[in-house]
């Protein structure tokens, strides 16, 4: 009776790996759809100084069809906290002229183009980028928006253990990453990411990530990157969360 046990637990074993679950991740919108993203962000330089900085932006997609879409995007806060040179300085665009002291201020005409100007994309299904503009041009906000496009995913349906790898090379910078699926459940697709930097600086990248079932969007994101810049080491933590409104 033991054995038989043992012989039934293997065959249903080895069934339910017969038939693992597999998904094909695919961005689904519809026009009309409105997204709110909250973005951490923290930066680490040792005896050089730090950064906290929190981005709040609205996505709106303006047209869907046939797999391809097109989105809007605007920041709507930004907050930050820098140190450097033994200085501490600090912005909240929501706050008024009269409760920002004087760095504050100076910060503020610096951000100030990044919540006058559109982020347009146009992307497929698979998240493949063909368009992507900003107006009016904000030269930071377009870095921003290269270094932010969303995952692009592969052709083939994938499974737990599944992986499949990127490349980019933005602004004189090399990003290679992997991405490798460790869980699927009815909702959620979890993702464990590496990646390597190489050109303007280099380094490693590991992170998680949360995506959804139904719209392909990427809920939660997790990344910590460690760069070495020309001497100057740093490392930077993101975590970037997705909600549908």
């Amino acid at each position: 009776m033991k054995k038989l046990s043992i012989v039934v637990f293997l065959i249903a074993s080895h069934m339910m790996c017969m038939a693992q679950e597999s998904v094909l991740l695919r961005y689904k919108y519809n026009k009309g759809d409105q997204y709110e993203m909250t973005m951490n962000m923290k930066q680490e330089m040792g005896a050089a100084g730090g950064m906290n900085m929190k981005i709040q932006m609205a996505m709106n997609i303006s047209e869907a069809k046939g797999g391809i879409y097109t989105s809007t995007i605007k920041v709507k806060n930004i907050s930050m906290d820098m140190l450097q040179g033994g200085n501490v300085m600090s912005y909240d665009s929501t706050k008024s002229d009269d409760e920002l002291d004087e760095m504050g201020k100076q910060m503020k005409a610096q951000f100030e183009p990044f919540m006058k100007a559109t982020i347009m994309s146009t992307s497929n299904s698979l998240g493949e980028v063909s368009e992507s503009t900003v107006e009016p041009n904000v030269p930071a906000l377009t870095q921003f928006k290269e270094q932010s496009n969303s995952i692009e995913y592969p052709e083939e349906k994938v499974a737990v253990d599944s992986t499949w790898s990127t490349e980019k090379n933005e602004q004189g910078m090399k990003m290679k990453m992997t991405y490798k699926v460790t869980e699927i459940t009815k909702e959620t697709v979890f993702v464990e990411v590496s990646g390597d930097v190489s050109g303007g600086g280099t380094g490693k990248i590991t992170g998680k990530v949360e995506i959804d079932r139904v719209t392909g969007v990427q809920s939660k994101n997790d990344m910590e990157a460690s760069i070495d810049a020309g001497g100057l080491e740093m490392k930077i933590f993101t975590n970037q969360q997705v909600r549908k409104l």
